[in-house]
């Protein structure tokens, strides 16, 4: 795919209800842009996936998308070859919608964990944009939400390949930093302890990546983050199944479980510290 036509993908995404955000395009396209592909049918783009490289030994499959009209004809086994080739002999990692989950299977993934979509609503009056401040009791040492803007990358890239355990720093350079998302940090005597994402969606928001190490810091990132909409406002969290302190911080809030996916692997799933992370970035990426 070209970048514009990563766009078009992210449209088809929009209209199967996967709720992209505004501006994925972007950072999607920077974390490989040999990763995806589109099928064409006499010069009209007709199917997507997206194939992205992450290290030497990791692919991560998503955009697995076939026009509703010329579904059932074979051309998206065609895409699905085609991606599969650019990941020759890499674990390849997805997360599957239910319906496909079997097809995954006879495809050679198996289930690792499932993934919960939650939807919540801010529902009281907290300023909008409310200024970042100190957390002193979350811990014993000086706690501060910092805006991820005020972190160097360097810093936020060494955090988040211990918790996703590739490096994807090209990904993460425009994802922290863009000027449509919200980023903050908690950080503890200049050592990042958790970091969350939120973004503007096609409805909505998404907080994508909620990394933290512990329940009490991913909760006072997600507050940070969610403090910085206006009430009214819909948001969602992707979490894994198996971190009990994820779905209870969900629960907390009046979250409600409205989507579920499956994610799997080709090869042996990765050692994920599954308790660290309380929202996956995106499931189109990993």
């Amino acid at each position: 795919m070209t970048r514009n036509e990563l766009v078009l993908a992210t449209k088809w995404a929009a209209a199967e209800g996967w709720n992209p955000g505004l501006h994925d395009a972007d950072y999607f396209y920077a974390a490989d842009p040999n990763g995806f592909l589109m099928g064409f049918l006499d010069d009209e783009p007709i199917a997507s996936i997206s194939v992205v490289k992450y290290g030497e030994n990791f692919g991560f499959l998503g955009f697995y998308i076939v026009r509703p009209e010329f579904r059932g004809r074979g051309h998206g086994w065609q895409l699905w070859q085609a991606g599969f080739r650019y990941l020759q002999g890499r674990n390849i990692g997805l997360d599957g919608v239910v319906e496909q989950q079997d097809n995954y299977v006879k495809s050679g993934f198996n289930l690792a964990h499932r993934n919960v979509r939650f939807e919540g609503k801010k529902e009281d009056s907290t300023p909008i944009k409310a200024p970042l401040s100190s957390v002193p009791l979350l811990s014993k040492e000086a706690t501060n939400l910092s805006p991820l803007s005020s972190i160097p990358l360097s810093t936020i890239v060494e955090y988040d390949s211990a918790i996703f355990q590739e490096n994807r720093a090209a990904f993460l350079e425009g994802w922290v930093s863009s000027p449509h998302h919200i980023g903050v940090g908690i950080v503890s005597e200049q050592t990042l302890l958790g970091y969350g994402v939120l973004r503007p969606c096609q409805q909505g928001y998404k907080i994508g990546p909620l990394f933290a190490d512990t329940a009490e810091f991913a909760e006072a990132i997600f507050l940070a983050l969610i403090a910085q909409i206006e009430p009214g406002s819909i948001f969602y969290l992707d979490a894994p199944a198996v971190n009990e302190a994820a779905m209870a911080l969900a629960k907390k809030h009046h979250m409600t479980s409205v989507f579920e996916t499956a994610r799997m692997y080709t090869q042996t799933p990765p050692e994920l510290p599954l308790n660290r992370i309380f929202g996956i970035t995106t499931f189109e990426l990993g």
